[in-house]
This record gives structure tokens, C-alpha cells and sequence, in this order.
């Protein structure tokens, strides 16, 4: 005999099914979601982070008044006076430390120099302690702080010097030598000049090194930079950019506070401990590393330069759980000698941008998992992308917010006449997915293009107007890059007159206007191109010799040694008949890169740079496989 259920009893199990199956579904989600949705969880968790440092800085900015890297530095002083910011050669340097020595900079330059908010000072120094308690004793004067390049010399010194309108240089001891090459014309200019050192005979050199040590370390009021804003000009970082000589990119405090905020966004906290070994002069150790340690409140390691041999014997004597890279540095490791406590050591996160996928693997393979999160950005460029997924080889993901915080486009570009491709309105086109094509970022009020300090043609050079409409502005990057079907964001080459060499951009026209110094050179024609085994491209130049003369592989090399770092020299040299030129009297580059320096295919004379002979030598094939095997170093 049926039994019939009751009216509750039969809601009852109906409510207990629809739950079960509400239960199973959500239990079926995250599976579902990885399935279908595969980065759906580090979407939401990079937008949750970018979002809240959207907020912070948005906060920022309306405090009154403006609360800048230095007030977030001397908070963290206040909350863990004792904590070791710096760790360097053996010795360690607390916040409260760090702050006193800040102070004494501070009120030394304001007695000495007589500076006051708002002075550009220009700093010739190393990574190393001084470097970071100079900087922040100009900051709490209101002083924008020159980064400059320590590895250049004599024109290009004197020109980065120039171009952001410093009166005063401080510069190393051990880089007094470079200064007294330019000392002249710094001294006709009126230039003050200082050095970090106790004693100088030097005239037109004072030494500030006892001032400093004798000055009070006792805190400056917030008044003395009481001017400073969101859009005040915090620090001049050079970029060799698309042509000519480096170039001083603005760099302002709203800048400084979104770049402090890629450790978070990356997931680093005040618990870790940071590996910097990149030069303090470059956006990458300087506003990535540093100040992103100020805003995280964390401890750095910090190396004067960087060194494979000593790499991981660093991060397990100082326990470092984050790193910084440029893709060189990565392959140097893994070019290391390999030993059984290869995957002994803490690193958890590598931040930085240039690494080739195969080096990339390679990395991972040999030292474990650690979270690599490859990024693109350029020190005065509007837009930006960041891999906060684990996906080999790519430089960021494509979300929703992305079009928010930088609205971008990639469209077509003509790659013989390096210039966009422009439909029959005179507009630009975008290209489609997993196409590649010229980055362009929009100008708006919330994403800005600064420009250049002192070069003005450069500024407007950068700027690309009627890119979708009349009258538009867009920020030129000067890179090609891809967008897949997937969102996720490649990076392809450079463009125009620019190449990147052992993690510094070479501009060429610089290399060019100094090869055409050499007295046997009446042309060159400056490009990079590709090396198996090696990220981005070397140095190379083909060159026109005047009627009658022979080249001079000795004086070439002396030129060359005097106005250019060892990266931006062109290792490989072409004697032609004639360069050949565009209609508008372009130099045309891109046979030449195709072509490379093979000797068994080029008739032309070669030439290589040996750096142990100082002097150019005939490129044999014998050479040209040395090279290709790596026996060659470069």
C-alpha cells in the first residue's frame, strides 16, 4: 500500500534538494571557473589590489597637506624605528638611522648650499647607503633630485647635467675624476659643485663630507616643502628614449606613488626582505625597488652592482624573498655553474621586465617556483601592463580596469617608413587580436604624458595626435606589442631609432653624431641587431669612410671609449661605399638588421670591438662562430 507524503514533509525535501544541489554547485564553481575561466581568481585578486591603491593615492592627494613618499618613510620611521631598512656590505642601517643621516644631508645642504624647496640638485653616486640618504634629504627639502647615469662621461655627462636646469651636483669620491672632466664648463655655468668625500685640492670643488657629519640630525618641519603636490616634480630620471642624447623624463610625485605601488600589487608586504642590484639611477631599482620598499615598509638588500657568483649565496645569507631582474640578469644565472643548493633559498617573487621565454623556463626549471611577474612600463610613459599571472613569456593580462586606469590602443605601423598606417580620413587603425602593433597610450588629465626637461622638439616627437579622432593626443611608446585571444599582452621589438643592450636603451642617433667625430668617418648609420643566446640587440654601425682614407680601427675605439658607456659602443662596424637613405633622407635600417654581421654573407669589411685589445679587429668567420658558440663574451 502506497504511502502518500505529507504537504510539509514533501516541501521539506524539496528545500533539502534545492540546497544540496545549490551546495554541489557552488562546491563545482572553483572548478568550473578554472576550467572555463582559467584566471579568474588572479583577475579579481590584481583588481582588488590595483583598486585599493587607486583609492590610496586618490586620498593622498586631497590630504592637505600632500602626503608624499617621504611622509609615508618618515611613518614608517615612526612605527619601527629599529627595523633594518638597509642591509649593505656587511653592515646593516635601521629606518630611524636612515632618517638622522637624511636630516644631517638635509640641514648640511641647507646651511652650505643654501637650498630651498623646489632646487633641482643633480646625484652622481653609486648604490650605496649615501645614495638613499642624500636623495631623501633633498626630498625633505622640497628638492627634485637628477638621477644621473654613473657609467657616462665627458658630452653626454655635461648634457645630462644641463638639461634639468640643476645648480647644484653632488657627486662620489670615486667619480671625482668624471666631474673634473666637465668642470670648466660647469664652473662658466656657475654650477656649485659638491663632493661626498672629507678633503678635495681641487678648485671649484668643494668637499661636503665633514659639514654633513658635523650638521644636526634633528628632524626639518614639513613646511620647508609645503608647495608640493600630485604634480610637482619629484625626481628627473633619464631615458635615451627614441633618438639623441639621454633625455630628462619628469618624473612627479604622483608617478613616484603608482610606481611604489607594484610590490603590492605584485603581493610583497612589510615582512619581506628586497634584493636590489640594479642601478639606483633607473626607474626600475630606484622608484620599483626603493620607494616601493618605503610604501611597503619592508627591508632592502642593496648591492653596488649585480653579480651572478653571488646571487643566491645574498638571498641565503640576508634570506631575500624578493628579487629584482632585467632579463640579462636572469641568463647569467642560469649560466652559472650548477650546484645541488640551486633551489636552497627563500625567493618567492621576481619582479622586473625583459626576460626571453626560453631563459624564463630555464630560471624556473633550475631554482624552483617562484612567481616571475614580468611587467612593461616606460619611466615617462602613460600606460603600462603587469603579469600578475604565471604565464611564461608574457609582459601582462588585459582586464577590466585596464582600459580604465590606462586607455590604450595598439594600431598598425609601417615598419620601412617607421610611422603609423593611416587610413584615407588620416586616422590610425587598431590592429585585431594576436596581431602586432605600435603601443599607444592616451593623454587624459589621469594619465598623463610629462615629457622631457630642457627638450621640448623630443617632448612633442612623443606625442601622436589624430590617432581615432581629430584632435586626440596619444603618447607614441615606440614598441610593437600583441594582444592574444586570451588577453594576455606580448611584447615584440622596439621601433624607430632606439635598442636595448644589457638592460639600457642605446639611442643611435647619440652613437652616430659621436662615430661622425672619428676623423676618418664622414657617415654612420647606428642599429641593433640580434645575437643567438642574448635579450635584445647590440651595437652596430654601418659607416661611409671620407674619400681617400682608410678606417682607423685605434682611434675608432678611443672615440668611442671617451664619450660612450662600454653598452652603447658598437661592437660591430660595416664599411660601405654609401649608406643607402629613404626620400626623405632617412637612413634605412632594416636590411641592414636583417642582414646581421655574418662575414659569410656580408661582402662588405667587418670589424669587431675587441674590448681586451681596445681596438676594432677584421670579423673572420673564425670570429663570427666564436661569437655565435658564446666562447666570445659580449
Amino acid at each position: 500500500m502506497i504511502k502518500y507524503l505529507s504537504l510539509d514533509v514533501f516541501q521539506t525535501l524539496v528545500n533539502m534538494y534545492v540546497w544540496i544541489t545549490v551546495l554541489a554547485g557552488l562546491a563545482l564553481l572553483p572548478a568550473l571557473l578554472k576550467t572555463f575561466f582559467p584566471y579568474f581568481f588572479q583577475d579579481c585578486v590584481y583588481m582588488y589590489r590595483a583598486l585599493g591603491r587607486g583609492i590610496r593615492l586618490i586620498v593622498y592627494t586631497k590630504k592637505t597637506p600632500f602626503y608624499s613618499i617621504v611622509d609615508c618613510f618618515l611613518d614608517a620611521v615612526k612605527k619601527h624605528p629599529g627595523k633594518v631598512f638597509i642591509h649593505f656590505e656587511g653592515k646593516t642601517h635601521s629606518y630611524e638611522e636612515v632618517d638622522k643621516e637624511s636630516n644631517k644631508v638635509a640641514n648640511a645642504l641647507r646651511s652650505e648650499a643654501g637650498l630651498r624647496e623646489g632646487d633641482t640638485v643633480a646625484l652622481f653616486l653609486g648604490n650605496e647607503p649615501r645614495f638613499v640618504w642624500t636623495w631623501l634629504g633633498l626630498a625633505k627639502l622640497g628638492c627634485p633630485a637628477a638621477l644621473l647615469n654613473f657609467n657616462i662621461r665627458s658630452k653626454s655627462l655635461l648634457h645630462c647635467f644641463s638639461c634639468c636646469g640643476a645648480s647644484v651636483l653632488i657627486a662620489a669620491a670615486e667619480l671625482r675624476d668624471a666631474v673634473e672632466e666637465i668642470l670648466p664648463a660647469l664652473k662658466e655655468k656657475g654650477i656649485t659643485v659638491y663632493l661626498l668625500s672629507d678633503e678635495c685640492t681641487t678648485d671649484g670643488i668643494q668637499c661636503i663630507g665633514q659639514a654633513i657629519a658635523k650638521a644636526s640630525d634633528t628632524p626639518l618641519s614639513p613646511s620647508l616643502r609645503s608647495n608640493i603636490h600630485i604634480r610637482t616634480t619629484a625626481l628627473y630620471i633619464y631615458t635615451s628614449g627614441t633618438t639623441g642624447l639621454p633625455k630628462a623624463a619628469y618624473v612627479t610625485h604622483e608617478r613616484v606613488w603608482a610606481s611604489s605601488f607594484i610590490q603590492g600589487v605584485c603581493g610583497v608586504t612589510s615582512k619581506d626582505i628586497f634584493y636590489i642590484n640594479l642601478p639606483l639611477y633607473h626607474s626600475a631599482g630606484f622608484l620599483i625597488g626603493l620607494v616601493g620598499s618605503i610604501e611597503r615598509g619592508n627591508t632592502v638588500v642593496l648591492r653596488r652592482k649585480f653579480s651572478a657568483s653571488q646571487f643566491w649565496d645574498d638571498c641565503r645569507k640576508y634570506n631575500i624573498t624578493v628579487m629584482q631582474y632585467i632579463g640579462e640578469t636572469l641568463r647569467y644565472l642560469c649560466n652559472t655553474q650548477k650546484k645541488d643548493n640551486d633551489r636552497d633559498h627563500n625567493v618567492r617573487v621576481a619582479i622586473g621586465n625583459g626576460v626571453r621565454a626560453d631563459v624564463w623556463k630555464e630560471f624556473l626549471n633550475r631554482f624552483g617556483r617562484i612567481h616571475v611577474r614580468e611587467l612593461y612600463a616606460a619611466t615617462e610613459g602613460n600606460v603600462g601592463f603587469i603579469n600578475y599571472t604565471d604565464k611564461v613569456g608574457v609582459v601582462g593580462r588585459i582586464n577590466i580596469l585596464s582600459k580604465v586606469l590606462f586607455p590604450f590602443a595598439i594600431i598598425k605601423f609601417d615598419i620601412e617608413k617607421e610611422e603609423p598606417v593611416r587610413n584615407a580620413e588620416g586616422l590610425c587603425i587598431p590592429v585585431g587580436k594576436g596581431k602586432v602593433g605600435l603601443l599607444v597610450g592616451k593623454i587624459t588629465k589621469h594619465t598623463p604624458f610629462v615629457g622631457y626637461a630642457g627638450n621640448k622638439q623630443q617632448t612633442v616627437k612623443k606625442r601622436l595626435s589624430d590617432v581615432f579622432v581629430k584632435g586626440d593626443l596619444y603618447f607614441n611608446s615606440g614598441d610593437l606589442l600583441r594582444i592574444d585571444h586570451d588577453n594576455f599582452v606580448y611584447f615584440h621589438d622596439r621601433v624607430g631609432d632606439t635598442f636595448r643592450w644589457k638592460g639600457e636603451n642605446v639611442a643611435t642617433t647619440e652613437v652616430a653624431d659621436i662615430l661622425m667625430m672619428v676623423d676618418c668617418i664622414e657617415e654612420a648609420n647606428v642599429y641593433g641587431v640580434k645575437v643567438e643566446g642574448h635579450e635584445g640587440r647590440i651595437g652596430m654601425a654601418a659607416v661611409k669612410l671620407k674619400e681617400g682614407r682608410e678606417f682607423d680601427c685605434n682611434n675608432t675605439c678611443s672615440v668611442l671609449a671617451n664619450y660612450l658607456p662600454v653598452y652603447a659602443r658598437p661592437r660591430f662596424i660595416r664599411i660601405q661605399n654609401s649608406l643607402e637613405v629613404t626620400g626623405t633622407f632617412k637612413m634605412k635600417k632594416v636590411k641592414l638588421v636583417e642582414e646581421g654581421f655574418d662575414p659569410n654573407v656580408i661582402q662588405d669589411p667587418l670589424y669587431f670591438l675587441d674590448l681586451t685589445q681596445k681596438k676594432y679587429i677584421p670579423l673572420s668567420p673564425e670570429i663570427h662562430k666564436s661569437i655565435m658558440s658564446q666562447d666570445i663574451k659580449l
